[in-house]
């Protein structure tokens, strides 16, 4: 059995190639028992690569993994996980009709002469759940679809624990939870190192990389760049291992007051099952951050307004003309768009190329057509190439089907998409979740500079850093409704009271700090 000292995994001087791109050259790195060891990198890195390697998805064309101390290969997931190296991916591989118990034993079911066994079913359920600490939050009854994402989150490590791993790979764990869900995380990470399992820890938020892991590994454009002790560096030290320069500014500057334009759009009284009492009003040329605790109504807030689950009482006024949107075609002939949160179920065509994608949208297409017809058939091969310069899609091909790319690459498609049209209005939903530091700064610029030429931008965002430095307003929601709004450079502790239910300490939201209302 490895000591403490020795590796329990090791990859050594692996190579991965698919057509076109050389995805991993010669990376040799150890993980220890016991220890959260951090990878990162930019989207297009390697990580994925990597960690399918890892986990038996992919065999390396070049290059060992060593297990324990012996060398050792796998033709399928199956076979890793057997050995003891469980992956958990960022979009989970749950099934959401059937039970937690059927999910976490799914084709290993318990059974009596030939038939299911569902007393030892429902207590083998019990005993992995009681070992991460959740057997009072998640029944072995419930179907997967009613849980929560930080319950779901928590069914996926149940069943990596159910094949009695010692090595867990967790892939951007923390980028669809709250606050709170991710202090459950931490604390369960930090039980199942002490109990000597190897944690591989996958994430582009450093808060969490520096609080967690022991080691941090950087992979750049498929190399290992280094392996540094977490204590012993910097987060700016890491970026610039990451991304090969320093990142002098994160966020553009914001909006001054002479660059917001008139109402581009404004929510009157309006309710629905999931939301109630909803006031607001989108600007053009102004960014307007949307806060909130998962479950505040962040999301659904986004879907009535375009129309995916439609308000059904009030008014919606576009341009200053009532307009009923009951339908995501009608927010998009009254040129609203929407970079949804859930890119692989609701954002891309993951079996079709790139570039039909890119010009999925019934408004890209009308864009397309009307600079086809302008400038003639030459426009319409040269639009989508220069979308993908300027977003940045590391792609071999515009023709590159997108399920093969990076996930972070993937929520760069959909980000083409809609700028392939002409809205006057984008509603931005998590943008720059699962993307890395260097392209997240590019798609802030991106998103600045549309609203620099007029667009009304709504931007949710989990991340406070992220609505605190975009944003030229700041709305927050709580139990589904509006429960305040402040201004520009709000602190974090300003927003996380109004994002739990309370005010300012004085029973009304904190004045703006400049004295003025926007």
């Amino acid at each position: 059995m490895a000591n403490a000292q020795s590796p329990i995994l090791e990859a050594r001087n692996i190579t991965k190639r698919f057509p076109g791109v050389v995805a991993l050259n010669d990376v040799s790195i150890q993980f220890l028992p016991g220890e959260v060891h951090a990878v990162v990198g930019e989207n297009g890195a390697g990580k994925s690569t990597l960690m399918k390697i890892l986990a038996g998805a992919y065999t390396p064309d070049e290059g060992e993994l060593f297990f324990q101390g012996r060398p050792i290969s796998f033709k399928h997931p199956r076979e890793a996980q057997e050995a003891g190296i469980s992956i958990i991916y960022q979009e989970f591989n749950l099934l959401p009709e059937r039970t937690v118990a059927q999910n976490i034993f799914l084709g290993r079911e318990p059974s009596r002469y030939g038939v299911i066994d569902q007393r030892q079913l429902m207590r083998q359920t019990q005993e992995v759940l009681q070992r991460i600490g959740a057997e009072t939050m998640i029944s072995p009854d419930a179907e997967v679809k009613t849980l929560s994402i930080a319950e779901q989150q928590l069914v996926e490590i149940a069943k990596a624990l159910s094949f009695d791993s010692k090595v867990l790979i967790m892939d951007e764990p923390t980028a669809a939870l709250a606050t709170h869900e991710v202090e459950i995380l931490t604390r369960l990470i930090h039980k199942l190192i002490a109990t000597g399992i190897a944690v591989i820890f996958i994430s582009h938020r450093f808060t969490e990389v520096f609080d967690l892991a022991k080691t941090i590994t950087v992979l750049k454009d498929g190399q290992h760049v280094a392996s540094v002790a977490a204590d012993a560096a910097t987060p700016s030290q890491v970026i610039t291992m990451m991304v090969g320069r320093e990142l002098d500014q994160y966020f553009p500057e914001l909006a001054q007051a002479d660059e917001i334009g008139a109402v581009a759009l404004e929510v009157v009284n309006a309710s629905n099952a999931k939301l109630r009492d909803i006031n607001l009003k989108l600007r053009a040329g102004e960014i307007v951050g949307v806060a909130g605790l998962q479950g505040s109504g962040r999301t659904e807030l986004a879907q009535a307004i375009f129309g995916v689950e439609p308000f059904t009482t009030g008014r919606i006024l576009v341009q200053g003309t009532e307009r009923p949107i009951k339908t995501p075609k009608a927010a998009i002939n009254l040129r609203l768009g929407f970079v949804t949160e859930d890119r692989k179920a609701e954002g891309i065509f993951p079996n079709q190329p790139l570039n039909d994608n890119i010009l999925a949208s019934v408004r890209a297409l009308q864009a397309v057509l009307r600079r086809i017809k302008r400038f003639g058939t030459a426009e319409k091969p040269q639009l989508v190439p220069e979308l993908v310069q300027q977003v940045d899609v590391r792609t071999p091909s515009i023709v590159q089907e997108v399920q093969y790319l990076s996930g972070g690459n993937q929520q760069k498609v959909v980000l083409a998409k809609w700028l392939a049209s002409t809205c006057d209005l984008l509603i931005f939903d998590e943008p720059t979740r699962g993307i890395d530091v260097d392209a997240k700064a590019s798609i802030h610029e991106m998103i600045r500079d549309l609203a620099k030429a007029g667009t009304a931008v709504l931007m949710i965002s989990s991340e406070l850093p992220e609505i605190i430095g975009m944003s030229d307003r700041i709305v927050v929601m709580w139990d589904g409704r509006i429960s305040g709004e402040l201004p520009a450079g709000a602190s974090e502790e300003e927003i996380m009271l109004l994002a739990t239910g309370h005010q300012d300490g004085t029973g009304s939201t904190p004045a703006p700090r400049n004295g003025k209302e926007r």
